[in-house]
């Protein structure tokens, strides 16, 4: 599209440039990380206002920018550009009819489960996903900028932190099919109840249209109960008697990977998935019903699902250094579902190796959990010592509750320590580890202790699961 076509779609008007400009690139939010022939949005966030960086992102390559006021560089002013970015992929999109749009939203797993759709997908047709965790009102309109009139499907993820959210990036994208994997206690401080979490989850299946398919977990009496939401199709997963899509079987082998069968009607298929933890099978689960949904064999889902891999970072990324300790590094985010999730894996990991393996726990704090906050940490704390977990290591103070409740729950003194920081942490680690001993690492995004495990795996290098070696981080 030139300026000047985007300027007419988003009630826009072209500045500092010709109007006949063409953009060629996808748009882009970062003026670093530069595309050449893209469109630069200036966003204005709490710390960094993108208007400040628009002559750096057309310097870098891009075309020109949408910005709130004129900034010296080919641009389209608008009164929103964050609005606006949403205006002009629901342009876009509108331009690619037969194009099948998949949305995906729940508490935990959407990253996963939309990196496996996508690999299902792909054997199919052209396939546009987000990168990592794009689900935001940003984020989703960036990933739909990226359908070309080629694509086939486009896989979404929508994330909720307020009622409204998913209602919004619905009506943006219009998808045909919507899964929803759980319903959690994450975001539960703006959202206040699960039922208010489930009502926001559920206006993905309440934008579906009649001839549309709602991707429902069978295990999760919410996410089920969201069938009397919608006039859309309803394919239910999960290890329920009653799911269209059965899980059964569900185990873990000796590496770690999740191990399960799907069953559909009369034809079942076994599946080992190459990614770690038994939680993992039913983000698979999922994947395979909007597949199947979709029209794919169930014997191409296995096929695609035996051979995914894990596409978005610091999500259960496994290594071991070159001094024989292996990291687990799962701290992108994390809630209490996928924190007990871990710590399962990391148990898990422990009983399949010597009886005297020790493991490592380094926990941040789970944010945004509301009144519960202080509960719900303490919660993975008591887990942590029911499972036999050798040391905890929790950082800051906000993750102190953690610390306290292993303590009472008849954790040793010095089987818990709390620490300052990452930089804390990791003097503690480097100082006890030996050979053998196996880490986790995990916190909400805003902890940053990915920075822990890829120092850990710095510190001496890593070889992957064949024995070669890695340089690097090895993520």
């Amino acid at each position: 599209m030139t300026l000047g076509q985007i300027a007419a779609a988003v009630g826009g008007w072209v500045v500092d440039g010709g109007a006949d400009l063409q953009v060629t690139g996808d748009a882009f939010i970062d003026s670093r990380q530069a595309v050449t022939g893209g469109l630069f949005v200036a966003v204005a966030g709490e710390r960094a206002d993108g208007h400040d960086f628009a002559d750096a992102a057309v310097s870098g390559g891009g075309v020109g920018a949408l910005v709130s006021r004129p900034v010296g560089v080919p641009a389209v002013v608008v009164g929103d550009p964050v609005q606006a970015l949403g205006v002009l992929a629901q342009h876009v999109l509108a331009s690619v009819p037969a194009l099948i749009v998949i949305g995906i939203t729940g508490s935990q797993g959407k990253t996963s489960t939309k990196d496996m759709l996508a690999q299902l997908l792909e054997r199919s047709g052209e396939t546009v996903a987000p990168v990592g965790s794009f689900n935001t009102e940003i984020g989703v309109p960036l990933t739909a900028l990226r359908v070309r009139r080629s694509t086939r499907y486009l896989v979404t993820e929508m994330g909720a932190r307020g009622p409204d959210d998913i209602r919004y990036l619905a009506a943006m994208v219009h998808p045909s099919v919507g899964v929803v994997l759980n319903v959690g206690v994450a975001h539960l401080g703006e959202f206040g109840s699960r039922a208010d979490i489930a009502a926001a989850k559920g206006q993905l299946v309440e934008a579906l249209p009649a001839d549309g398919l709602a991707i429902l977990n069978a295990d999760d009496r919410l996410v089920a109960n969201m069938r009397d939401r919608t006039s859309a199709g309803v394919v239910t997963f999960g290890e329920a008697a009653g799911a269209d899509i059965r899980l059964d079987n569900v185990h873990v082998d000796d590496e770690g990977r999740a191990c399960f069968s799907i069953r559909t009607g009369a034809e079942a298929a076994d599946i080992v998935l190459p990614l770690v933890g038994a939680h993992q099978a039913r983000n698979a689960a999922a994947a395979a019903a909007a597949a199947l949904g979709l029209g794919i064999r169930l014997a191409d889902v296995a096929e695609a699902l035996r051979s995914v891999t894990a596409r978005s970072p610091w999500r259960m990324e496994v290594a071991t250094t070159r001094g024989g300790v292996t990291v687990i590094n799962d701290a992108y985010n994390a809630n209490p579902d996928s924190m007990r999730a871990a710590l399962h894996v990391l148990a898990g990991f422990r009983d399949r190796r010597e009886p005297d393996t020790r493991t490592f726990a380094v926990l941040g704090e789970m944010m945004e959990l509301g009144p519960s906050s202080d509960e719900e940490h303490g919660e993975v704390g008591r887990l942590a010592v029911r499972l036999g977990v050798s040391q905890l290591v929790v950082v800051g103070e906000p993750a102190r509750p953690v610390h306290l409740a292993a303590v009472l729950q008849g954790s040793r003194p010095d089987e818990s320590v709390c620490v300052a920081d990452g930089e804390a942490a990791l003097d503690f680690l480097r100082g006890a580890l030996r050979p053998g001993d196996i880490v986790l690492v995990k916190a909400s995004r805003a902890a940053g202790l990915e920075e822990v495990a890829l120092a850990l795996l710095e510190d001496a290098g890593t070889v992957d699961e064949t024995g070669q070696g890695q340089s690097g981080s090895g993520s």
